[in-house]
């Protein structure tokens, strides 16, 4: 076993920065038997470093994280910092200096993941990620390795425990959107700003870091369809519940039937109570794999939290530590297919359309007649009038995106049609 030990700088010190720190000193032995080398914590980059920082020695304590990198004894730099910059830059710097990179980044990696890629295998260095997507959930490396000599044809997840908590609650208690995100707000779910999170920008970055890994090829965060779930309303959960299904945000990453092209999508979505992902309650993730070979894989556990991140980056740690002792690098970008991202309008799902219309004869005829002219097919309608208004529930068979939006557009433009309620895509059948 190698005694000289193995220096690492931390790149942050926030929730999983300090987990990263506590494990590392707690575990240190345990990592050296799992590395066959210590590894030590050579520095700690922050931008506070009058703020105390239990179980840290002060002496380790930068704000200059870039000397730090730069200083020629580093092997390795665990990145929690977030956002782009200075991250990018430091990452680099990192890469440049033979370092290499365990990072947590989702937002910088769906972005300029191709670039950091290059970088290090530029400098012939690793850039490992598993903690970026579903927390402590393996779910990166099982299928940047595990599925590499299979073919994965569609990635369907749970990839944000926010607004899951939210949905959860709105499903079993009946509660509103406001009084969900609020008790998740009171129970550190949420954010004192939530809009990453019930926008679908968090889970958008997953699934471009998704897609690519999965299908082999670049897919960026600008490439991901998102939809928020702030719209999704208690009488959306009363319509999902006579269904036989809930509501969830959805992560789905599809390839084409003729594997010419690929989709990414995030957005809410009815699924039946039959599926699997249906029973993922409160601010837990799971992700739902189907591969060539392999069949139907589930992924389970918490997505957020320091323990939980702090337990994905460590095991990367692990990882980028064996390959620097063996003088070896593990797997880098696959994006050998380069296939196409195909727009939103080219999915082909089933849709839940709530439609507030005039209580009298002819509107159904009406209706069905519009969705005809489309070339959307009708599954079942449920009608309840009250005092000359009524409400249309319409749920379709499957129908491309662009089909269903030329329907509600010409639905809108009927006398009879009052407002279009909510519409929803139904998934998982």
């Amino acid at each position: 076993m190698r005694t000289r030990p193995l220096k690492v700088a931390l790149l942050g010190c926030g929730v999983v920065g300090s987990e990263v720190a506590r494990i590392m000193t707690t575990h240190a032995d345990d990592l050296t038997q799992r590395i066959g080398a210590p590894v030590e914590l050579a520095g700690v980059a922050v931008r506070r470093p009058s703020k105390i920082r239990e179980g840290i020695d002060p002496a380790l304590i930068t704000t200059d994280a870039t000397a730090l990198l730069k200083r020629g004894d580093i092997d390795i730099a665990i990145e929690v910092i977030g956002g782009i910059e200075p991250a990018r830059t430091l990452i680099t710097t990192a890469f440049e200096h033979g370092i290499s990179v365990v990072s947590a980044n989702k937002a910088l990696l769906a972005q300029d993941g191709a670039a950091l890629h290059a970088a290090a295998e530029q400098h012939g260095r690793d850039l490992y990620y598993e903690a970026a997507v579903a927390g402590a959930i393996p779910l990166v490396r099982p299928m940047r390795e595990s599925l590499a000599g299979d073919k994965i044809n569609r990635v369907m997840g749970i990839v944000n425990g926010t607004t899951n908590f939210i949905l959860d609650k709105m499903d079993s208690t009946g509660a509103g959107y406001q009084e969900a995100l609020d008790e998740a707000t009171a129970l550190g779910y949420a954010e004192a700003d939530p809009t990453a999170d019930v926008e679908g920008y968090d889970a958008a970055a997953k699934a471009a870091i998704l897609a690519g890994i999965a299908f082999h090829t670049r897919v960026r965060l600008d490439d991901v369809y998102r939809e928020g779930m702030t719209e999704v309303s208690a009488a959306d959960f009363a319509s999902a519940k006579r269904m036989g299904c809930t509501i969830k945000l959805l992560a789905i990453l599809e390839r084409a039937a003729d594997g010419e092209s690929v989709t990414a999508r995030v957005h809410p979505a009815m699924i039946p109570l039959s599926h699997p992902l249906a029973s993922v309650r409160e601010a837990y993730n799971a992700v739902f794999v189907e591969a060539e070979a392999a069949g139907r894989l589930m992924f389970y556990g918490p997505g957020a939290g320091g323990a939980p991140t702090a337990s994905a980056v460590l095991g990367d740690l692990v990882a980028v530590a064996r390959n620097k002792l063996a003088e070896a690098t593990g797997p880098g970008e696959s994006a050998y297919t380069q296939l196409p991202v195909s727009p939103m309008g080219d999915v082909v799902t089933r849709y839940h359309i709530s439609l507030d219309v005039a209580d009298k004869p002819g509107v159904l005829a009406q209706v069905a007649t519009t969705f005809a002219e489309h070339g959307v097919s009708i599954d079942t309608v449920r009608q309840q009038g009250k005092d000359g208004e009524a409400s249309l529930v319409v749920v379709t068979h499957r129908a491309a995106d662009a089909a269903l939006s030329g329907t509600v557009e010409a639905l809108r433009k009927l006398d009879t049609v009052r407002g279009v309620a909510s519409i929803m895509r139904v998934e998982g059948e």
